[in-house]
């Protein structure tokens, strides 16, 4: 009897893990070329299993079925520059990353955006949350240093060979400089409403990052999320927007995500 128990848990606890361990693989590969070929290559796997099932195709049921036997180290090829990213940013990244760092990261934001804001320097910002920006990140400059106020004035000041583009900053670290962000396609935009802004609001629809935006002409300070624009914002409703967005939302470390997920379920 308590040996049938012993098993129980022992499953459920295999389950738990393999369970976080799919849920940050989604995650990590979410927004990536790899989501996309993982995407095709399990569309024409069941689409294959079904027909081969359906009309007794054995010569493909044949092959489907030694194909899986080899499925692990097709995966290994395919996705090998992710896997290589994967390990290297779970050796970086902090495991316990708290909402402490995320009012640190808000405080230099504010300091930036009001610096650049009073010398009229455009900027683009982006803060990745859950949904990754890998595809962005990878076709712009690699940075990957951690988040200062001086680092970012000097990769926005005029002239600058990085200037142009926008920054993603993952956690507390700037990831890249000089990305291309996606513009919107939305037509009910004032025609003040420029490139930068423009791309902010495409990031934003994409993916939940939140997108600070500083304007070159006229040195107003906007923030895009989830397609919404907050704009003319002053150094306490920047702060306060931003905490909300960033504090308000972070748990305490990649595990407190998947435990808070868990609790919302």
């Amino acid at each position: 009897m308590f040996e049938h128990i012993q098993l129980d848990w022992r499953s459920v606890f295999e389950i738990l893990i393999l369970s976080v361990f799919i849920y940050f693989l989604l995650r990590f590969i979410r927004g990536t070329r790899g989501a996309r070929v993982m995407l095709g290559l399990a569309s024409l796997l069941l689409f294959l299993t079904l027909m081969s099932q359906l009309f007794e195709l054995r010569v493909i049921n044949w092959l489907l079925e030694h194909f899986f036997e080899f499925i692990v180290v097709a995966l290994v090829v395919i996705f090998q520059p992710e896997l290589r990213r994967a390990l290297a940013e779970l050796g970086s990244r902090p495991i316990f990353f708290t909402a402490t760092h995320e009012r640190a990261v808000v405080d230099i934001l504010v300091k930036v955006a009001m610096s650049f804001s009073t010398r009229h320097i455009g900027s683009l910002i982006a803060v990745e949350r859950e949904i990754g920006v890998h595809g962005i990140t990878e076709a712009g400059a690699q940075i990957d240093a951690k988040l200062s106020f001086e680092l970012l004035d000097q990769l926005f000041y005029p002239n600058s060979p990085l200037h142009d583009g926008g920054v993603v900053i993952q956690n507390d670290r700037i990831a890249a400089a000089a990305c291309i962000f996606p513009l919107t396609q939305r037509i009910d935009l004032a025609k003040s409403v420029g490139t930068r802004h423009r791309a902010a609001l495409g990031l934003s629809e994409d993916t939940d990052s939140v997108v600070l935006v500083v304007s070159e002409e006229t040195g107003t300070i906007s923030v895009a999320c989830q397609g919404n624009l907050y704009q003319k914002l002053d150094a306490e409703r920047l702060r306060s927007l931003l905490t909300r967005l960033l504090v308000g939302s972070a748990e305490t470390s990649w595990f407190g995500k998947f435990l808070s997920l868990i609790r919302r379920r």
